[in-house]
């Protein structure tokens, strides 16, 4: 009872700040949505048992990708921006995948019991000790097998860090003069 109130909980939250990531004007804002988003999305991956995907979401996306963003956002001047047209087709566009998701989220739901299993929703949960040690197997192999790609990644993000503030120093420099 506790996990389908905790999960519908998380999940409602993660619903909401995304309608408002998405509703806001000032990118501030969005940035601060989008990261309870993401955190509530980890919650949920903790609540099924999914540890390696919470601590990925938490660390990689909600700490390390969005403090990327708002370092951006920081920088970039939103303020002096040229103020964009706003195109009614665009609006026509959305709406039309917004109905289009809408009736595909339908479908699934009506032919739920079709599905092949247990349908869409599982009835029961399998046990904490049935279940694989999936983040050992992970950091295992990792660590051994894909060590030289993982180091490798390291470095491609450390050089795209020092470029992004190099050409960011050097951008504030050609506005000084």
């Amino acid at each position: 009872m506790l996990d389908s109130v905790l999960f519908y909980t998380f999940g409602g939250v993660a619903v909401l700040s995304a309608a408002l990531m998405i509703t806001r004007r000032d990118p501030l804002h969005s940035a601060v949505f989008l990261i309870t988003t993401l955190l509530a999305t980890g919650e949920i991956f903790l609540q099924l048992r999914a540890d390696f995907l919470f601590v990925a979401q938490i660390i990689l996306y909600a700490c390390g990708i969005m403090v990327l963003f708002l370092f951006v956002i920081m920088l970039v001047r939103v303020d002096a921006a040229v103020p964009q047209m706003r195109f009614r087709v665009q609006k026509l566009g959305a709406l039309a995948v917004v109905f289009a998701l809408g009736f595909e989220v339908l479908v699934i739901l009506f032919s739920a019991d079709k599905l092949p299993g247990e349908g869409l929703f599982v009835q029961e949960i399998a046990a904490a000790g049935k279940l694989p040690p999936n983040s050992e197997a992970l950091a295992r192999s990792l660590f051994t097998t894909y060590s030289l790609p993982f180091e490798m990644a390291g470095v491609l993000l450390l050089v795209a860090i020092v470029g992004a503030v190099v050409m960011a120093k050097s951008r504030n420099r050609m506005d000084e003069s």
